[in-house]
Order: C-alpha cells, then sequence, then structure tokens
C-alpha cells in the first residue's frame, strides 16, 4: 500500500522505461473500453491495472517477499533499521526541495535541517538524531508537487514492478530519479546494490501490512488501489483533504483561499476595531 520509493535509471534506461510506458498506456487505454458501468471511477483501467497486478504479485511471491523475508531474520533489527534511516535521510533532501518547490517554507526548512542533522551528525544518516531533537518529517515528492499545484491525479495505473501508481506520478517518475542522491553514485556496481538494497528495505516494511491483508481474505487489488489512492490524496493535501462532496480544489487554490480570507479579516479588524470587542464579548 505504500507507494515505494523511484529506483535511479540511467539517461538510456529513462528513455527506454518511458517508451515501454507509452506503449504500456496506449494498451491500457484499448482495454479500458472492456471496464463496465460499475468500475471505479478513478480506475477506468482496470482489466489492465489486474493484469499488471497479478504479474506483480507473482514476482513478489516468488522473488522479492522472500528475499525481504530472508533479509529480516538473518541482519539484526539494529542494522535494518540504520538502512531504513539512511534511506529516509536521502528522501528527507528531495522532500525539502518539493517542500521549496511548493513555497511551504517551514517545511522545507525542516527537511533540509533534518537531512543536515542527521547526515553530519547522524553518521551519514544512520542514526535519526533529528527525530530525537523533535524535528518534524514532511516527505513529499515531484508527484505530490504537481498534485499541490493543481494537475490532476488522472487515471489510477499499476506499474510494472513498481505497483500502485497514477498518472500524474508515473510522469514524475523521471524527475523524481534524477532528485534521488543515489543517482549521483557513479560507481554503477554500488549504486546497484544500493538500490536493490532500497528495494529489499521498502518491500521488508512491507511484511506485516501483507499478511493482514491475506488474512483479511479481501480483494487484495481493490483494497490497495482505495488505500493508495486515499493516501496519496491525504498527503497532498498535507493530511486535511475536501471531504467527499466537496468541490476539489488543488491545495494551492485552498491555500491562497486561506491567506486571502485571513487578510481581509485583519484590513476589516483594523478598519474597524468595534467588530473584535464585539466578538470578545460575545458569550
Amino acid at each position: 500500500m505504500t507507494r515505494q520509493l523511484p529506483l535511479y535509471v540511467p539517461a538510456e534506461g529513462v528513455r527506454r522505461a518511458l517508451s515501454g510506458m507509452g506503449a504500456m498506456l496506449c494498451l491500457a487505454f484499448l482495454t479500458a473500453c472492456a471496464s463496465g458501468p460499475a468500475a471505479h471511477p478513478g480506475d477506468p483501467l482496470e482489466p489492465f491495472n489486474r493484469g499488471v497486478y497479478q504479474f506483480n504479485d507473482v514476482v513478489d511471491t516468488t522473488v522479492v517477499k522472500p528475499v525481504a523475508t530472508a533479509y529480516q531474520e538473518v541482519v539484526p533489527q539494529l542494522v535494518r533499521r540504520g538502512v531504513r534511516n539512511f534511506f529516509s535521510n536521502l528522501q528527507d533532501a528531495w522532500s525539502g526541495v518539493n517542500n521549496a518547490l511548493q513555497f511551504k517554507g517551514e517545511f522545507a526548512i525542516s527537511s533540509f535541517t533534518r537531512f543536515g542533522v542527521n547526515t553530519f551528525i547522524g553518521l551519514g544518516g544512520i542514526l535519526d538524531v533529528a527525530s530525537e531533537m523533535q524535528i518534524e518529517r514532511h516527505t513529499k515528492d515531484f508527484g505530490h508537487t504537481l498534485g499541490y499545484w493543481g494537475v490532476a491525479p488522472g487515471p489510477y495505473l499499476v506499474l510494472p514492478l513498481l505497483g500502485p501508481s497514477t498518472l500524474r506520478d508515473t510522469l514524475a517518475l523521471p524527475v523524481d530519479a534524477k532528485g534521488n542522491l543515489l543517482s549521483g553514485v557513479e560507481h554503477i556496481p554500488t549504486r546497484n546494490s544500493m538500490t536493490s538494497l532500497r528495494l529489499v528495505d521498502v518491500r521488508t516494511s512491507l511484511l506485516g501490512t501483507a499478511a493482514l491483508l491475506e488474512a483479511a481474505a479481501l480483494d487484495k487489488y481493490t483494497f490497495t488501489r482505495d488505500a493508495h489512492l486515499q493516501r496519496r490524496r491525504s498527503s497532498i493535501y498535507d493530511g486535511s483533504p475536501p471531504e467527499d462532496g466537496e468541490v476539489e480544489k488543488s491545495p494551492v487554490s485552498q491555500d491562497f483561499s486561506d491567506v486571502r480570507e485571513r487578510t481581509r479579516t485583519w484590513v476589516e479588524t483594523i478598519k474597524n476595531p468595534e467588530i473584535k470587542q464585539t466578538e470578545e464579548v460575545k458569550p
């Protein structure tokens, strides 16, 4: 259910991946007509997505999950925590950039501060000193940034190996790949090893959730889709998305509306001080 962190892919790999995704999307839109009238409005490509989901499930069951399980059983918890802290610290740097692109100054400062503190005091991010200092984490990627500035998510997509996404988040992947600090590692074997370790760490963190999902005997595809879309929407709105039934507005529109309303109230209070006094004496 948790969105996996983007992989670093070399420039040629990005070109091939985008070409493959283009062909995949064309096929998806051709198969979309097979969706029935009761299809989820955010998932018009459900037949195609279910096929990719089944493929991912086979790969996960036969390869990824066994590796993640072995990693959890063999590697001490303290070491695994250090690995997770290290990759989370790299994400904090990119989160700072995206918070800055959204003009969220306080969040950007927190993200960059976390990265600086954990990098220089926390042994390169292995120790999460920033959390001990109660510096909050505000994780953002380029898909969040596009959503903040009003880019609609588009149809839900299940990507081969990468899992749940949307059209907007898929188009943001190449930018996220460039923003991944692992892309700066020039030694290819080291970079590939770190990328693989990152994926194993992410999958290990999901072992408990996957077990609960399987035990619940639900439609795993539907549950994963709904949970992913709700989580991404909530994250883009910083935990306060519009209520169901409200007219959807981009977060930036909401932010500017709040600023305009506060400014108007402030100006009216200056012009008419008795307004504030009247409000204060109300029971």
